[in-house]
């Protein structure tokens, strides 16, 4: 079964589920403006005013323009592909009409970027197309849908991430035994994504922070892209990497640190940095379970960099991986504005998390670990091998 025939059957289980008649996705022009769940309908992009269909019974319907009908009839995942020349309203109000439902739920949101592929203009189109059959008040939010659609990840989705991950960790492998003294950042990440251009893979995020490679004190810590710097004796040194396999993500970081002559280990401020980033790491994985809340999984993280004496890290302690680098609703957070409800959200099987704590250590640099699990129904599986020494970068 392909993916898109895997979730728009998942789709209809989980109108069922959120008590919802009615998903409808309507979209144009996605290779400008496309939405981000488009690849759970269509295996490619599509020009024209296209709506996809699919109702509580099971009855889905894909209407499409003339030229996009055959690419996704090939998908084998709908009912019936109607294409039309002149307009869309015509097939897709008869079709409306006919099925009738109570509610029509589409992709708008507020609280997840995820579930916000309706632009404002195309919510306006179908408002006033659907006012003309008395359905225009039927129009909900499809964020409960497209959430679980995205996070509960299928057998096939867990198989690409996992490749994705077993890549990244042997890159990860091979830029060891290239960084030493003198290698500049952006020399180091040459080296990488050279290796990712080898394997025949995709980046994660965009080649201009991916790797993003951080080497020493006072630097950007974090989404910015490899400078001149060159890594030093004495230098921690940290890298954000992913690649994409089959349109999955992952995403790791690992920390080093570069000997200084006659260092056979690392100083004590680095090693008790980098124990308590791998203390932070263990004790929230142990937290991950269904129904935890993100926000106490991310105060257990909290707690021990805290209370090891550093300041806490500003930002969410992980983010869910799928598609994209950063993908999902919920999130393993700590209740701030700039992340609404999302760190209330109780988690689920099938979710995927990063769970990526930071310290500083004075004049040394960043100590962090990025690591990659997934909630199972009896708590959390890792799907990355923890790093559990600090890289030594000899002399």
């Amino acid at each position: 079964m392909s993916l898109i025939q895997e979730k728009v059957r998942q789709a209809v289980g989980l109108l069922g589920e959120f008590d919802l008649d009615c998903w409808l996705t309507f979209t144009r022009e996605t290779e400008i403006n496309g939405d981000p769940v488009l690849p759970f309908l269509a295996p490619g992009h599509l020009t024209w005013h296209s709506a996809f269909v699919v109702l509580r019974d099971g009855r889905t319907r894909a209407i499409v323009g003339r030229y996009d009908q055959r690419s996704v009839q090939d998908a084998g995942a709908w009912d019936e592909v109607v294409p039309y020349v002149e307009g869309f309203k015509g097939p897709f109000l008869e079709f409306m009409k006919g099925a009738n439902p109570r509610t029509i739920a589409v992709n708008y949101s507020q609280g997840s970027e995820i579930c916000d592929g309706l632009t404002h203009g195309m919510y306006l189109t179908l408002r006033d197309a659907l006012g003309e059959i008395g359905m225009a008040d039927r129009l909900v939010s499809a964020e409960p849908l497209v959430s679980a659609l995205r996070e509960r990840k299928t057998a096939y989705e867990l198989g690409r991430m996992r490749e994705a991950i077993r890549h990244t960790q042997e890159i990860f492998g091979k830029v060891a035994g290239y960084i030493r003294p003198g290698r500049s950042e952006q020399e180091i990440a040459g080296f990488m994504q050279a290796e990712v251009r080898r394997r025949g893979l995709g980046f994660a995020w965009g080649e201009t922070t991916c790797p993003a490679v951080f080497t020493g004190p006072d630097t950007a810590q974090a989404h910015y892209g490899p400078t001149g710097r060159a890594a030093a004796h004495g230098h921690v040194l940290n890298m954000d990497f992913g690649v994409r396999v089959d349109g999955y993500c992952s995403d790791m970081q690992r920390t080093f640190y570069v000997l200084e002559p006659g260092q056979t280990e690392a100083p004590a401020e680095v090693r008790k940095g980098f124990d308590t980033i791998r203390r932070s790491v263990a004790e929230s994985f142990a937290a991950l379970r269904p129904g935890a809340l993100g926000r106490d999984v991310d105060a257990v993280a909290r707690r021990v960099i805290t209370g090891a004496g550093y300041e806490e890290f500003p930002h969410g302690l992980g983010h869910q991986v799928g598609r994209f680098a950063h993908d999902g609703t919920a999130m393993l957070g700590p209740a701030w504005e700039k992340y609404a409800r999302k760190p209330f959200k109780p988690l689920e099987a099938g979710m995927v998390f990063t769970i990526e704590p930071r310290l500083t250590v004075p004049g040394r640099g960043v100590v962090t670990i990025e690591e990659m699990a997934v909630v199972t129904d009896a708590g959390a599986e890792w799907l990355s091998e923890p790093q559990q020494e600090l890289l030594l970068v000899e002399a």
